[in-house]
C-alpha cells in the first residue's frame, strides 16, 4: 500500500527499502524522467516502469537539482523554507524508498 504526503505529494511506502541520509548527496536515478506539470512534475521509472507524481513545483525544482549540491540538507536549504524541510525530507526518503533519486 502506498500513501501520499499531503504537503509535497510525493508517494511514501509504509516499510522503506533504502535508508535516506539527507546528508549525503542524492540525484535521480538514470532510469527516471520528469515531466514538467502545472502542478510540479510527473516521474517515470523505465526500469520498474512505476509513475508517481510530484504535487509540488518546488519538490520537482528540489529533484530536478540534486546533484548540483553536495548534500540533501543543502538541496534544501537553497530553496525550501525551514518549516517545511521535515515534510521535503519525507518526500525525499520515499523517492529514495521508490528508487527515483539514488545516492550519488
Amino acid at each position: 500500500m502506498t500513501t501520499t504526503s499531503t504537503t509535497t505529494g510525493a508517494a511514501t511506502a509504509p516499510s522503506p527499502t533504502a535508508a535516506f541520509d539527507s546528508a549525503a548527496r542524492y540525484g535521480l536515478d538514470p532510469q527516471v524522467a520528469l515531466r514538467p506539470e502545472p502542478f510540479g512534475a510527473l516521474a517515470y521509472h523505465y526500469g520498474s516502469r512505476r509513475l508517481t507524481f510530484l504535487r509540488s513545483p518546488l519538490l520537482a525544482q528540489v529533484v530536478r537539482e540534486l546533484d548540483r549540491y553536495p548534500s540533501a540538507d543543502s538541496a534544501l536549504a537553497a530553496s525550501v523554507p525551514e518549516t517545511d524541510r521535515p515534510a521535503f525530507r519525507r518526500a525525499l526518503a520515499a523517492l529514495v524508498d521508490s528508487r527515483f533519486i539514488r545516492a550519488l
